[in-house]
């Protein structure tokens, strides 16, 4: 089993940015994929960012140039850094791992985008 802990939401303004973390533990195995997904409301789960257990990333295309996901795998976290963030982004952000087992899901944060 694979425990998913995400931290690091809350409340900014338009055009801020927030940084969140997510720190896996269990049966992670050394190969897999972490990622951020978010949840706006009334609307389906949609892919913010991915990345690889090598570094290789993927991203929704409209937050390319805003958003960095990264990774330390000696701590078997991962990083998503938001930049710019809009009004319209306000959601429920979730950190998901996926490896050859299954994939897994963390409770959510919520990040509000508001003034």
């Amino acid at each position: 089993q694979v425990q998913l802990v995400e931290s690091g939401g809350g409340l900014v303004q338009p055009g801020g940015s927030l940084r969140l973390s997510c720190a896996a533990s269990g049966s992670i195995s050394s190969i897999n994929t972490m990622g951020w997904y978010r949840q706006i409301p009334g609307k389906q789960r949609e892919l913010v960012a991915r990345i690889s257990s090598v570094g290789i990333t993927n991203y929704a295309d409209s937050m390319k140039g805003r958003f960095t996901i990264s990774r330390d795998n000696a701590k078997n976290t991962v990083y998503l850094q938001m930049n710019n963030l809009e009004s319209e982004e306000t959601a429920f952000y979730y950190c998901n791992l996926r490896n050859r087992i299954g994939e897994y899901w963390g409770q959510g944060t919520q990040v509000t985008v508001s003034s």
